[in-house]
């Protein structure tokens, strides 16, 4: 539905996922979820979800990759093995070793931190400065002067988008450009034409070879030599 280079890598990170919540004993995500049953707790409080939808940051991150680079990317989380512990989770709270983490991935993926890190610094900045706006409280006729009180907003963001989040605060920010899904590149159309082209070819040859099989087995019994002769026979009468 998504497209096949988005589907694969969201099946990989469904298995890094799952690697984390082996290693940890808890799944990812934990405290977005501790913000759901906190949030549900308040008065009149909405939730909103505000992060920018998986398909349009997936695509968008495939489409910067070059092939070389999805190749790459894939073959580290398809391989991903390394041990986490609680206190590795608790290392990565610390600002500075947090940001040589990071400066880590744009040395070797920048196009993918810029898609999956910094343009959602962006939509996360964009979406808490809305939910941040003034609330006019209502007139009771139009000639009454406006009112405002501020609104009370708590976000709740993964740490490494921090820095992005105020960095951006100030900014005249635009999403529409971040929104957008670039149309597949050459060797992406290539890549499915030949990963559709295999499983078609398997698939058939699969077929063959199990009917050329049966067909075979189906012959070498009793009761169909039996019968062949037989129509042999009358065939030659």
């Amino acid at each position: 539905q998504n497209g096949v280079m988005s589907g694969l890598m969201q099946m990989l990170l469904l298995k890094v996922s799952a690697h984390i919540t082996e290693q940890l004993g808890m799944a990812p995500g934990g405290e977005f979820r501790e913000a759901f049953k906190e949030a549900s707790k308040v008065p009149f409080c909405k939730f909103h979800l505000g992060d920018r939808p998986i398909p349009v940051t997936f695509k968008r991150a495939i489409a910067a990759l070059s092939f070389w680079q999805k190749v790459k990317l894939a073959w580290g989380l398809c391989f991903l093995s390394d041990p986490i512990s609680k206190d590795d989770v608790e290392k990565c709270k610390q600002k500075d070793l947090l940001e040589q983490m990071m400066a880590e991935m744009i040395g070797e993926f920048p196009d993918l931190h810029r898609t999956i890190v910094s343009e959602r610094d962006i939509y996360l900045t964009y979406m808490l400065k809305q939910a941040a706006k003034q609330i006019e409280l209502p007139r009771a006729s139009e000639n009454e002067p406006r009112k405002y009180i501020p609104a009370v907003v708590v976000g709740v963001v993964g740490m490494g988008h921090v820095p992005g989040i105020e960095k951006n605060w100030n900014s005249d920010l635009k999403i529409q450009e971040i929104m957008s899904v670039p149309p597949p590149s050459a060797s992406s159309k290539i890549f499915k034409f030949v990963l559709k082209a295999t499983v078609f070819g398997l698939l058939g040859y699969s077929c063959y070879r199990i009917g050329h099989r049966t067909v075979q087995f189906v012959l070498s019994m009793p009761a169909t030599q039996s019968y062949l002769q037989r129509l042999t026979e009358v065939s030659q009468q």
